[in-house]
């Protein structure tokens, strides 16, 4: 009877009875057109100011920003840079902190001078290119700018610093008047890096290697002092013969002054079977005989041997001697632990104008700057007085040199050898060690402490945190190995080490920290052009005519070196007052740039850090990586290579660019190609899928009108909450030390298995079938507000632009809230029996890992098709069956299955049959009540009751 009333009554749609998701929350972001419409609502409601509001009187935090150049497009480098400050200064701000963000731009230098060069011509007055200089530095900072902006970045980009900012530059100033009067500055004869298209000394940062072939050649320097060397060796007298040394940079011969021997090697005299042009005899180390005559093609013996030692400060003639007379001198031998006898012969010589230990060898043994050699002219051509050479390259030269010298009969081998050597790395041209005037800051000069640069710097060193932590021992070995810091460049467009030097005696003007400070009041009016304006008898009156204005600018990475003054303040200083001061505070907490700054802005950083404070300007160090292709080739134009960060902007959206950068450890380099963002897209994709639920399934829920009290809740919700706060807890770990691919990975992990294949495939049916204001279901909303609540604010940081759009979706009907960014991470409430709650229902979920497997097997057989259409019967014993259990009826739920039975047996077995049941139209569980409703003749008793009854009890799922 009741089969005949079904047939002829209408077929019923039930899904308008079900509680459906519904969100305005998109499944598609359409992020490259969307994103534009966010960074605009950004600016415009101001929503970096109520950050700061909002975190006012909160701990500081500060990010110190190292500032790009103002040169060029933005790479993927910067964009990863920006990313990775953004996404700390914006966790840091949610974990309870003032994290502020002020941008900063390096605005001085070499690069944009050339810039002005290839545009309007070289040979400008000083007063022009300046003028061209920072105007252009303009324009390209308000490029980079909007870029920067448009990766989500939120910082204070109405008023970044700026090096070449009036009160910087006059600060910068001060900064060099402080060093100066500590005793850290001094001017000498030096040899520094030197390139000859920049026409300037190089900072260590500046330098890079590449392969360069060069003539190798092993050069005689004739006997000067027979007797001496018989004497040396232990014998009554010696043949004409010569000492023999090995260079790769012939260039040099022309500027040699002396030799250099080690003191605890053996030196033999070897007698040679045929004379030579400089006679039978040669020097060279014993170690080493066998191996150089071999090379030479010659034979001979040893007839004695002496130590280094005995041979110190015996005098050879120059090689050229016999080809001109302008090279008619002799060369000391000087002793020195440098030599050694990895290659060549053991003898090095030594040019102190053109190498760092010549020149300290030369110094020691009483050289002055006045009788050093040094032909060599800015330019990279000797000069017309050389003999021989004068006017040449130098490295055009060399095979000039070598003919030379093998007509002079003093040439014993040339061969073309291929080294690693210093390259400008503007330029990418080869560089040399030029010995010039130039002002330092000395590393081994103590100051009143009695403490050295270097060893305050070490100290320092020891003293800072380092992500990763290899990075000490890097910066480390740099202070301990490097060079004085040459301050000095020979440029137009620089702050300007606005000295008065004495024109006779060199000397600065007794009063030049005040002059400084005078100067410097000017420049915080007028910029560093007022220093072009400024007469010498505008500050020094009658004295005037003594004097001459400096003409030197300071090195740009002591500009960028210096901004933890200029721009922090310094360490409680009257004197620099810091163009930020009022917000930041010093020292910084972070500095976080690319691993070359360990050579470059950490390390100026940290020497004017300790020259004026005794101590590093940062408390931590964090380096990332360089960017790579996906087959781990650098990025090159000429390869094709390239990704331009605003071009995945455009077509997949910044918040793909930021998510990349999240989930890649940074530590190293870091790959990026098409194949490697489309797998960064779907796992976008999966994280957003799971907002929509979470979204859609509380649209119409009120925490404070419908919210359960969390000791009230199911257990599956109790225990889903204690799983997304363990999650939080470890997120938030890995926020306080800046690694973020956990976080991202943990994420997506919590998103499609801890969520999407557990929690919310089991909670679908409650959210759906159960009545709308039902306990069930409420219980269960209560669960998702605080889960979405948690997942949306640990995702801010990294997803700025998808968590600001679901923040504002899960507010629709409501006060719409300004930004997700003035909240701070979400305070997960847990049940008081959460502990004991997450051990149980982790073995539930590992027993139902197993259910799922055997029903997949049942399923692959061909004999269910939904694993609703399963029915199961466990058997176990002690505490799994008690677990077990006391579901009751709820297992069902649980398993995703009509019937679930609990057997007590001897151990965890299962069973899966299929179902004999019919299924329900609404809830498409099958169930032996099906049809027992007249009314409702498609439905199971509990859709019956859920739709006009009480509703149906839930007690655990």
């Amino acid at each position: 009877m009741l089969a005949a009333l079904v047939s002829i009554l209408p077929p019923m749609d039930y899904k308008n009875t079900l509680n459906l998701p519904e969100s305005p929350f998109p499944m598609r972001g359409n992020l490259a057109k969307r994103e534009p419409t966010w960074v605009k609502e950004w600016q415009e409601k101001k929503v970096y100011a109520a950050i700061r509001a909002a975190s006012k009187g909160r701990p500081k935090f500060v990010l110190h920003d190292g500032p790009p150049y103002a040169n060029g497009s933005i790479h993927i480098g910067h964009a990863v840079n920006k990313v990775l400050k953004d996404i700390i200064v914006k966790s840091r701000n949610m974990a309870g902190y003032d994290a502020q963000y002020v941008p900063g731009w390096d605005c001085h230098g070499m690069p944009i001078e050339v810039q002005i060069e290839k545009l309007y011509g070289k040979n400008l007055p000083v007063k022009e290119v300046q003028a061209k200089a920072r105007a252009y530095a303009a324009e390209q900072i308000n490029s980079q700018r909007e870029d920067f902006i448009r990766l989500g970045v939120l910082g204070e980009w109405d008023n970044p610093y700026l090096t070449m900012n009036y009160s910087n530059e006059a600060d910068e100033l001060r900064v060099l008047g402080r060093i100066m009067e500590k005793g850290f500055v001094f001017r000498g004869l030096k040899p520094v890096n030197w390139c000859f298209d920049c026409r300037s000394a190089l900072a260590e940062a500046e330098v890079e290697y590449a392969d360069r072939t060069d003539p190798s050649i092993h050069v005689a320097f004739p006997f000067a002092e027979k007797e001496k060397i018989a004497a040396a060796f232990g014998l009554d007298q010696v043949e004409d013969g010569a000492i023999v040394i090995w260079t790769t940079t012939p260039w040099t011969i022309p500027a040699n002054q002396a030799l250099n021997i080690h003191p605890e090697f053996d030196y033999a005299l070897v007698r040679l079977a045929q004379p030579r042009a400089t006679g039978t005899m040669l020097i060279l180390a014993k170690d080493l005989v066998e191996k150089c005559l071999e090379e030479w093609g010659l034979s001979g013996e040893i007839v004695a041997s002496t130590a280094g030692a005995n041979l110190e400060l015996i005098h050879f003639h120059h090689p050229l001697a016999q080809a001109d007379a302008g090279y008619d001198r002799v060369a000391p031998v000087y002793l020195a632990d440098y030599v050694t006898l990895d290659s060549g012969t053991g003898v090095v010589h030594s040019a102190p104008a053109y190498g760092v230990e010549d020149f300290m060898s030369c110094k020691a043994h009483g050289l002055i700057d006045d009788e050093m050699l040094t032909p060599v002219m800015a330019n990279g051509v000797y000069a017309d007085s050389l003999p021989l050479f004068g006017g040449q390259f130098i490295f055009k030269a060399n095979p000039h040199i070598v003919q030379a010298l093998d007509e002079a009969g003093t040439l014993l081998k040339v061969e073309n050898h291929q080294h690693s050597y210093m390259h400008c790395w503007r330029h990418k041209t080869p560089i040399i060690y030029r010995a010039t005037s130039q002002w330092f800051a000395g590393m081994d000069v103590e100051n009143s402490t009695g403490r050295t640069l270097r060893d305050m710097a070490l100290e320092a060193v020891e003293n800072t945190a380092f992500y990763p932590s290899w990075g000490r021992a890097r910066l480390h070995a740099m202070i301990a190995n490097r060079p004085d810091w040459t301050l000095s460049r020979q440029r137009q467009w620089g702050v300007p080490m606005a000295f008065f030097v004495h024109k006779e005696t060199g000397e600065l003007h007794p009063r030049t920290p005040e002059l400084i400070e005078l100067v410097a009041q000017r420049i915080e009016k007028e910029g560093l052009e007022a220093w072009q304006n400024i007469e010498p008898a505008d500050l020094l009156g009658d004295e005037a005519d003594q004097y001459e204005k400096n003409t030197d600018t300071l090195d740009v990475w002591f500009d960028s070196g210096t901004t933890h003054a200029t721009v922090l303040g310094g360490h409680n200083d009257p004197q620099i007052k810091g163009s930020h001061a009022d917000e930041l505070t010093w020292p910084a907490d972070l500095y976080l740039e690319g691993s070359d700054q360990h050579r470059g802005w950490f390390h100026s950083s940290l020497l004017t850090g300790c020259m004026m404070y005794g101590r590093a300007p940062y408390k931590a160090l964090l380096t990332h990586g360089f960017v790579v292709d996906g087959k781990g080739r650098k990025m090159s134009k000429s390869v094709g290579n390239v990704m331009v960060p605003q071009e995945i902007a455009d077509t997949l959206g910044a918040e793909i660019l930021r998510l990349w950068t999240a989930a890649t450890d940074y530590s190293g380099e870091l790959s990026i190609s098409d194949e490697i963002l489309k797998r960064v897209v779907e796992a976008y994709r999966r994280i957003r899928n799971t907002l929509k639920f979470l979204l859609g399934n509380i649209v119409d829920f009120d925490i404070e009108k419908d919210g359960i009290a969390i000791d009230r809740l199911l257990d599956i919700d109790r225990y889903a909450l204690g799983m997304t706060a363990q999650m939080q807890a470890q997120a938030l770990k890995h926020y306080e030390v800046y690694e973020f691919h956990p976080i991202v990975a943990r994420l997506q992990t919590f998103c499609s298995e801890d969520l999407g294949a557990f929690y919310l495939d089991i909670l679908k049916d409650r959210l759906y079938t159960t009545q709308p204001n039902s306990y069930a279901r409420r219980s269960a909303q209560t669960a998702l507000y605080h889960i979405t609540h948690a997942l949306l604010k640990l995702m801010a940081p990294i997803l700025s632009f998808t968590a600001e759009e679901a923040w504002k979706d899960m507010h629709v009907g409501k006060e719409q809230p300004l930004t997700i960014f003035t909240e701070l991470f979400h305070d997960i409430p847990l049940a008081q029996d959460n502990a004991s709650l997450q051990a149980q229902w982790d073995r539930i979920r590992d027993i139902r890992a197993e259910v799922m497997r055997q029903i997949e097997a049942v399923r692959s057989a061909g004999q269910i098709g939904s694993s609703l259409a399963a029915e199961v019967d466990i058997y176990a014993n002690g505490e799994d069956y008690a677990l077990l259990s006391q579901l009751a009826d709820d297992l069902r739920f649980v398993l995703l299955v009509s019937r679930a039975t609990v057997h007590n047996g001897d151990s965890l077995r299962i069973e899966v049959t299929p179902t004999t049941a019919q299924k329900c139209d609404r809830c498409w569980h099958h169930s032996h009540d099906v049809g027992q409703s007249t009314q409702h003749p498609t439905l199971c008793g509990r859709c019956v009751t859920n739709l006009e009854g009480p509703g149906e009890v839930r007690e655990h799922a």
